[in-house]
Formats: structure tokens, C-alpha cells, sequence
């Protein structure tokens, strides 16, 4: 019997109960890590475009409310809003050039009305998930994920100077070597009970260093009030569109529709860290990701703050303390909720200086960029791949350090468009991929009815599709096998749905020596492909229902099952050759 690979490191999957101990320092761990950059990104946005102090109260405030609730509902997952795993929320960095550009130009109620309308994109992109399944691919969604963290570290490079004038010298260099050092030995070599607190163990012998040296600013906690909510400061919505409305919003949906797409790269990632047997990935936790990311940005135009993403810096968290439960995502929730009326703690928190925060966030998106890697060569990376994500990742970086026709792009709407390396590098990847689909070979479709007839049917439309190719005889026996009992798979699903026969689209093409057959159906079914990873573990006497998967495992080479709320697609490849 094969040997199924287990993921250790996942202490509890998203469906297990960690005892409250363990759970309560979770919570405070993915709190910790993720509140800096909750507040500061809305405090940097406010300050720059040079709003009052009321209103950046205000901002910070709403902030942590709707990350809180967010994170929560991507958490437990109400309908076909949220993941049902954890994905921390917060404001998006993708959004502070164009949110800039609307509060210096017009104003707060501008900039919120732009981000109710534009978080309309994000429940369509949900819905379109299937018909857009061929754009946004995992090759697409890991070059994203991988330029996330080519977009954030730059920031961390600046922080690691970031020190109080009159320090020491070596003060910077200390502090970052004493953080990295102690959340490194317990990540390498630390017992797994620790490796948990990690980078909560890191981040306090950082300030503890920087403490004697004058790095910790205890005056800011000092001034902040034990509890307060800066209620009165809401700045209202202008629908009242006028010039700055209509150039601006292009601008904010294309960044919405980039930030979707990091939506999307997080809720794969967050399942592959978050198993210890590998599965397919299911598309309904990522439409789930989408709708509450979507309600976040709708929440966050309505009260005035910048726009909610899932944080990509969960993943990595996620897999340092390898706590996946959805429990520990309902704590980190309920603790930035609590924090938004507590500011003197969150003062505690923002007060950590910026060489121990750059240390521990550089080793959160050192691992996330390894983990888009992982998801764009487990998708298989031939050479019309790799070219998008090679020349994607360096048109982002090019765009972002302002080395590809600065004189050109200026200081308007394309300076905004194309300010960072995570909204060049993600356009160029979709529109790469779009490319790529437009000049694929289109194949051929067949529509049936899951009935007596459909078996002849499909045989006699794979016998011309084969015909035409002049495919070797025996490549024409593996198609038409691998065909048959995909079809037995699904039939056997619509038989147990007992209501109406459910209608298929099959589509065939030929792609890089395999035949490709794509079975799409409104009818669902258990994962193709995850019953086929688990047949080594079933002996070897095959019962009736796990003959088919048998038969089709041998004829294919490659079985995908994209799993979408209301609609499934079954992709199985064979090869063509004799």
C-alpha cells in the first residue's frame, strides 16, 4: 500500500478544538502580528493625504471593528460569505495610492462612496469564479502571492532603519539580530508546544533589547486613554458624481479586481497549510473569501476607512504555529474588536519598534512567497507558464521601483494604477493568462443528458474529436475509457440525487501531447480527485463503487476537481501518444 504523505506541523486542522490555553494565545499571536499593520496603514494614508486628527481616530477606529467582524465571518462561514478557515482581515495596502488620490482630490466622502461601489466587483468576481477559472489559475493566483511579498518587503527594508534620532549605531542592527535570532531557533529547533509562540517569544526579546537603548516609545502608550470610541467623525457618502468620481473610479476597480485576486491566492494557500493530508482545492472557501472580502470593503466605504483584504501574512502565521482552527480565527476577531475600545493596548502594540516588527514580518513573507511558489509549480510549469510568472514577477518589480518609463506613466492615473509591484505584476498576469486561453486550441463541446444514451453519445463525439487528431489506437482507447468512467463517476452522483437527470458539458481540445476533457455539470459530487488520492489507502479488493476511480486513475495522467457553489468541473488528461 502507498505511502501518503501527512503534514506534521498541523497541530489542529480547521474543524478540530484547541484546548482555550492554546486558543487564547493564538488569538493574541495573529493579533499581535496583524494590528500594526491594521492601524498604521489607515494612520499613514490619513496623515499623508493630511487629514485631521478626528477623522484618523475614526479611520483606526473602524478599522479594527470591521477586521474584527470580518475576520470572524471568514472564520465561521454564513452561507457563501467567508472562507471557513482562518483568514485575518484588515486595511488593504493595495489601495493607499488610489485612497490617497481621492482624499487629496475630494475629500472622505469621495474616497468612501469609490469604495462602496468598487466592493460591488468583488461579489461578481465570486459569482464569475467558474466562468473565470481559466484566467484566474493557480499559476495567476501564486505570481500574485509571490509578488505580495516582493510589494511588502521593501517596506520592511525601510523599517529596519527606522530608529529614533540619538540612538546608537548598532541599536537597529541589534535589536533586528536578537528578534530574528530567537523567533528562528524556536522555528528550527524550538519543541512544538513553543513553536506556537514563536513570534510572540521574538518580538518580546526584541523590545526587551530595545527597551535600555531607547527603541520602545513608552510615552505613546503613556498618553493613549485606557478606553474610548471616536464616535461623531463619520465623513458620510458623496453619490453625487462629478469629474474626480469618474477618473478615479476606473483606478479603484482595477485595484479592487487585483486585491480580489490576492483574495483568491490566499483562500488556495490557506487550505494547502492548513491540512496534514493533501486535498483539492476547494473554489467554494475561496468564493467564500471573495463575498466577505467584498462585504468588507462594502462595510469599510460605508463607515469611512480604507478597504478590508484577507491579510496574506495569515498563511504564513498559520503555518509557523500550525494552528488551522477556525477557532483560533473567531479569537483573533474578537480580540481586534475588543482592541478598537481599547487604545491605550493598542498603543502597547503599534509602540514595538520598527526593526523587531520588520524582523518578524520578514520571516512571515519570506514564507509566504515560498508557499506562491509551491502553488505555481504543483500546478505544473511548462514553458508558457513560466513566462507568465517570470515576466509578471519583474514587470511588477520594474513598475514598482519606478524603472520602466517613468517619464511616460507620471504622476496621474497610471502612477496610481501601476504603484506597486502586486497591481502591475497581478494585471500583466491576468492579461497574460487571458492571452494564453484567447490562442489555446478551442476544441470541441458536447451537451447531454445523464441518461441511457449519454455513454454512445460521448464515445461517438470522442471517436470524430480523436479522428481528427489522428490519434494512435491506443491513445483512442484511453480517451474514450477515461471518458467512460469519469461519466460512470457522475452518473452514479446524479442517480443518488434522485431528482431530474442533470445536463453535461463535456469539452475536448488537445494541449501539449494530452487530450484535455473538461466535464461541467450544475450536479454535485464527491472530489474526483481526492477519491482517487486516497484509493492507496484502501485495500487492494476494490468494492463496487471504487472500480470506476480505479479504471480512471490507470487511464489517466492528470484528474483535477474544481469544486464551485451550484457547478463542478472534472478535468482529465490523457495522453495522446502511442
Amino acid at each position: 500500500m502507498a505511502e501518503t504523505f501527512i503534514n506534521e506541523t498541523v497541530r489542529y486542522e480547521p474543524n478540530e478544538n484547541p484546548p482555550n490555553s492554546l486558543l487564547i494565545g493564538a488569538g493574541f499571536q495573529g493579533a499581535l502580528v496583524m494590528i500594526g499593520s491594521i492601524v498604521l496603514t489607515v494612520v499613514i494614508v490619513f496623515r499623508i493625504a493630511d487629514q485631521p486628527a478626528e477623522y484618523i481616530s475614526w479611520g483606526v477606529f473602524a478599522a479594527l471593528l470591521i477586521s474584527g467582524a470580518n475576520t470572524i465571518l471568514q472564520a465561521v462561514r454564513f452561507w457563501r460569505f467567508g472562507a471557513g478557515h482562518v483568514l485575518v482581515m484588515g486595511p488593504s495596502g493595495t489601495f493607499i495610492a488610489v485612497c490617497i488620490a481621492a482624499l487629496v482630490e475630494a475629500g472622505p466622502a469621495l474616497m468612501a462612496s469609490l469604495i462602496v461601489v468598487s466592493s460591488l466587483v468583488q461579489f461578481l468576481l465570486a459569482a464569475w469564479l467558474p466562468a473565470l477559472r481559466r484566467i484566474f489559475t493557480p499559476v495567476v493566483t501564486g505570481t500574485v502571492i509571490m509578488l505580495i511579498a516582493a510589494t511588502v518587503m521593501p517596506i520592511v527594508f525601510d523599517m529596519l532603519t527606522e530608529i529614533p534620532q540619538g540612538s546608537p549605531d548598532m541599536a537597529a542592527p541589534a535589536v533586528l539580530v536578537a528578534t530574528l535570532l530567537a523567533i528562528l531557533a524556536l522555528v528550527f529547533r524550538g519543541p512544538k508546544p513553543l513553536r506556537l509562540w514563536s513570534p510572540v517569544i521574538g518580538t518580546a526579546v526584541g523590545c526587551v533589547v530595545a527597551a535600555p537603548m531607547g527603541l520602545y516609545d513608552f510615552q505613546l502608550v503613556l498618553d493613549a486613554p485606557w478606553f474610548g470610541a471616536p464616535l461623531g467623525s463619520w465623513p458620510g457618502l458623496d453619490f453625487t458624481p462629478g469629474r474626480q468620481f469618474w477618473t478615479l473610479l476606473p483606478a479603484f476597480i482595477a485595484v479592487t479586481i487585483v486585491g480580489a485576486i490576492e483574495t483568491i491566492g490566499d483562500g488556495v494557500a490557506i487550505q494547502r497549510v492548513s491540512r496534514r493530508r493533501p486535498a483539492a482545492t476547494d473554489y467554494r472557501v475561496v468564493q467564500g473569501a471573495l463575498n466577505a472580502d467584498g462585504l468588507g470593503n462594502l462595510l469599510s466605504g460605508i463607515a469611512g476607512t480604507l478597504p478590508n483584504t484577507t491579510y496574506s501574512g495569515t498563511i504564513p502565521l498559520v503555518e509557523i504555529t500550525g494552528m488551522a482552527a477556525r477557532r483560533v480565527g473567531i479569537a483573533i476577531g474578537v480580540i481586534l474588536l475588543v482592541l478598537a475600545f481599547l487604545p491605550k493596548a493598542t498603543a502597547l502594540l503599534i509602540a514595538i519598534p520598527s526593526p523587531v516588527a520588520a524582523a518578524y514580518i520578514g520571516v512571515f513573507f519570506t514564507l509566504l512567497f515560498a508557499q506562491g511558489m509551491r502553488i505555481v509549480v504543483r500546478d505544473g510549469l511548462d514553458h508558457r507558464k513560466a513566462m507568465v510568472v517570470g515576466l509578471s514577477f519583474w514587470v511588477g518589480l520594474g513598475f514598482q521601483n519606478g524603472l520602466i518609463y517613468p517619464d511616460l506613466i507620471g504622476d496621474g492615473f497610471w502612477a496610481v494604477l501601476l504603484g506597486n509591484a502586486m497591481t502591475a505584476g497581478g494585471i500583466t498576469a491576468v492579461m497574460l493568462a487571458a492571452a494564453l486561453e484567447l490562442t489555446s486550441h478551442r476544441g470541441r463541446h458536447l451537451r447531454l443528458a445523464l441518461d441511457g444514451e449519454a455513454p454512445q453519445k460521448l464515445y461517438n463525439f470522442l471517436r470524430a474529436f480523436t479522428d481528427r487528431l489522428n490519434c494512435h489506437p491506443a491513445a483512442v482507447n484511453r480517451v474514450t475509457a477515461a471518458a467512460e468512467e469519469t461519466l460512470a463517476i457522475m452518473a452514479r452522483a446524479d442517480a443518488r440525487g434522485g431528482r431530474a437527470r442533470s445536463r453535461l458539458t463535456v469539452r475536448a481540445r488537445q494541449d501539449s501531447g494530452n487530450v484535455e476533457l473538461e466535464f461541467a455539470s450544475a450536479l454535485p459530487c464527491d472530489n474526483v480527485e481526492d477519491r482517487l488520492a486516497r484509493l492507496p489507502e484502501l485495500p487492494p479488493e476494490p468494492s463496487e463503487d471504487e472500480v470506476s476511480y480505479r479504471l480512471l486513475r490507470h487511464y489517466a495522467s492528470e484528474v483535477r476537481h474544481q469544486k464551485y457553489y451550484g457547478f463542478d468541473v472534472v478535468i482529465v488528461s490523457v495522453s495522446s501518444n502511442a
